[in-house]
């Protein structure tokens, strides 16, 4: 309702000035007031019209209210200080809407959204920062779902790539293990923690710095080379184990209620012949072009995204990657004589970057671009699909596959073909998801570009307290430390299932202290519920942009801004009924706004409405009146959430929220208030701000336990 009012509002005015002054402003800035006694909305357009009508902003503000007349849903509009606008709701208009838990419809756009995330690279285990790439884009895919949009859940597995070559070398050229071995490794439990260890001792084994080993390096580039090939052994080999890897994957986020509907494979881009596809376009609108001399020599390339041409100014220097090594040893295997030569552009060695190297083998960052032509609908091929997971709800989760796949299957979802596209993909890709963006442009498909989001964040560390906890042995310099880096090619950091293990643990502990008389299943899925509420949270209060220092001990605090406080506000709430002999979930229509009585074991005498107003007009009112308030305003907080691509608004509101029913739950003897009148108010809050506590939380995928 809040959403709502807002924007009845803004028009009212948009309309307003359009009419007085002649002006068409495309977006009213409205903020809230510090304090609810000022109102529920405050605008400071006057002053940024105040130079446009050479007029003082409080003159221009009394102009406005004078002009502007009733507008539905206020009382009334006021000028407050050197020009503000203040506006007050009807706070009777808004409650009834709040208790009735039924928000006007808002206008939603046509279109099928795509949000690609977790994407792990199928090697080793997922660890604790793939574990915050798929809560955000778990919660992003939720919050687009509530405010009303149709969304496909995409998981994209590169089994090609040099992750995935990496273990293959390591099972063939360091344990010398053959395919039927691999096999046998694969039915194990957890082998993704052996492919986690023997990820690290290849890394050693390719040697860092100047020590690195040519040879072995040059095992690595023609293990990359033989995989890409359908036919072989290697391919295989690299089918065997990254397949038993994603299965563990997608078992590890389940347990933290995480699912997808497909799982295309870079395997299928490569001979599907995507790239093929992709590949003849990007030539023809000259967005390739091939390097003749230099570094690059015999190399495809594009400018790298943000980069000038060649005269018109200094380029960037880039930062040397790994990838970028990889393709310096890749691009000595041999050529590829069948590429058409086409004719330079004037693009400095530093600023160009390779899609094809010189041996015909793509790079990651071509597969992608063809990649998002075909989830644009732009490529004119479409995969095959096979069913690949089933939820334990039943959900089915498809993988791409090829057209001789006996499993294939004609009837199946369509994906791709969409109208937005979000990546949820670290900050560390931010060049290559440019490159993607300024290749579509190339294409001419600017339309498109704009509707392609990359959803950025930071990485997630350990603080030196968590890292400690889990058997690292530290140096007084890391000690000292604000945060301890993880690295899965040194084999540090934490396995994402180790991390809701140790977190299930430590929160069942509490549990069994507190509710000895429960049955031990019942205490392990309260713990469950707790340590999955306390780790979504924590990875959702930070903005994405922020860097995670880990920390068990904050994580499950019952105190502060976290998870299981915004959950024990909620478990309080419900409590309340309990002990009253009430439902929560019916009471709370029980205001008379023309709901359906409630069955007569369940009901207490009905809350008129005139009561309500009673309650949350007058100056006494302001403190119930901001937790009402506080209550109304989710759909607006996840537009917000949606428009910034930023979910930590969410987490924010309900921590307030959370404040908010706490100091009232400790200031107003709820079930002892002698006035029944007022009790049964008190009691209509509760049901409202409950709630919206569980819907909100349910948004960032945390679920609400019976006790704690």
């Amino acid at each position: 309702m809040y959403r709502h009012l807002q924007r009845r509002l803004a028009d009212a005015v948009r309309d307003f000035l359009h009419g007085a002054y002649g002006l068409e402003l495309d977006s009213i800035v409205i903020e809230q007031p510090p304090k609810v006694e000022l109102g529920e909305y405050a605008l400071p357009l006057a002053f940024e019209l105040a130079k446009k009508l050479r007029k003082p902003p409080r003159k221009i503000a009394e102009e406005i209210v004078a002009g502007l007349g009733a507008v539905e849903g206020f009382d009334k509009l006021e000028v407050a200080g050197a020009g503000y606008l203040n506006a007050r709701v009807n706070r009777a208009t808004m409650a009834a809407v709040l208790v009735a838990g039924q928000n006007p419809p808002a206008d939603i756009l046509p279109g099928k959204i795509l949000v690609e995330h977790t994407s792990i690279n199928p090697n080793k285990a997922a660890h604790i920062g793939h574990l915050r790439n798929a809560i955000l884009g778990d919660t992003f895919v939720r919050l687009l779902r509530y405010a009303g949009r149709e969304v496909d859940i995409q998981n994209y597995i590169d089994n090609t790539g040099v992750q995935v070559a990496d273990v293959v070398v390591g099972f063939t050229h360091i344990e010398k293990k053959s395919r039927a071995e691999i096999e046998a490794l694969t039915r194990e439990p957890h082998f993704d923690y052996y492919c986690w260890d023997l990820y690290a001792r290849v890394s050693q084994w390719y040697g860092e710095g100047k020590e690195k080993n040519k040879g072995n390096l040059q095992v690595r580039a023609q293990t990359l080379h033989s995989i890409e090939d359908a036919s072989s052994e290697t391919a295989a080999i690299a089918e065997l184990i990254s397949t038993a890897v994603l299965r563990r994957h997608l078992e590890t986020m389940d347990r933290i209620d995480i699912e997808y509907d497909f799982l295309p494979r870079e395997s299928e881009i490569l001979h599907l012949h995507f790239w093929d596809a992709a590949f003849t376009k990007l030539k023809e609108a000259g967005v390739l072009t091939f390097e003749a001399e230099g570094k690059n020599k015999g190399c495809w390339i594009m400018r790298r995204a943000g980069t000038t041409r060649v005269g018109t100014g200094d380029s960037p220097v880039q930062a040397t990657t790994e990838a970028d090594d990889l393709d310096a040893v890749l691009t000595n295997i041999g050529t590829n004589s069948a590429l058409d030569a086409q004719s330079p552009d004037q693009i400095s060695e530093e600023d160009q970057k390779v899609i094809v190297r010189s041996n015909g083998t793509v790079g990651y960052v071509g597969k992608d671009i063809a990649y998002h032509m075909w989830k644009f609908g732009l490529l004119g091929r479409d995969f095959s699909y096979r069913k690949f997971y089933r939820y334990p709800n039943d959900h089915e989760c498809w993988i791409s596959t090829t057209p001789d796949d006996e499993a294939a299957e004609k009837n199946h979802p369509h994906f791709g073909d969409v109208a937005e596209i979000y990546n949820v993909i670290d900050a560390r890709q931010s060049e290559a998801q440019s490159t993607v963006i300024e290749a579509l442009r190339g294409l001419g498909h600017n339309a498109v570009a704009d509707h392609y989001t990359h959803f950025s964040y930071e990485m997630v560390a350990l603080t030196p307290r968590c890292a400690a906890e889990l058997g690292y042995a530290l140096s007084d310099e890391d000690k000292a430390r604000s945060y301890i880096e993880v690295s899965g090619r040194k084999g540090f950091g934490v396995k994402a299932d180790d991390l809701l293990d140790q977190l299930i643990a430590s929160a069942k502990k509490e549990v069994d202290s507190r509710h000895p008389q429960l049955s031990e299943p019942e205490r392990e899925s309260i713990a469950t519920q707790i340590a999955i509420g306390a780790l979504r949270y924590f990875m959702l209060k930070y903005t994405k942009q922020s860097v995670i220092a880990f920390d068990f001990k904050d994580a499950l605090s019952f105190e502060g801004e976290t998870g299981p406080y915004a959950q024990y506000a909620a478990v309080r709430a419900t409590s309340i009924f309990k002990k009253a002999g009430l439902d929560p979930d019916s009471f709370a229509t029980r205001v008379e706004t023309g709901a359906s009585p409630v069955p007569p074991a369940q009901s207490a005498a009905s809350v008129p409405a005139a009561d309500v107003t009673e309650f949350l007009n007058g100056e006494a009112a302001d403190e119930f009146w901001a937790l009402w308030l506080a209550a109304s305003q989710t759909s607006h907080v996840i537009d917000k959430c949606i428009a910034t691509t930023e979910p930590a608004y969410l987490a924010k509101h309900v921590f307030q929220l959370a404040q908010l029913f706490n100091a009232f739950y400790h200031r107003h003897p709820i079930l002892s208030e002698p006035d029944e009148k007022r009790k049964q108010f008190l009691l209509a809050t509760v049901a409202v701000v409950r709630r919206e506590l569980i819907a909100t939380l349910g948004v960032m995928g945390i679920t609400v336990p019976p006790v704690m």
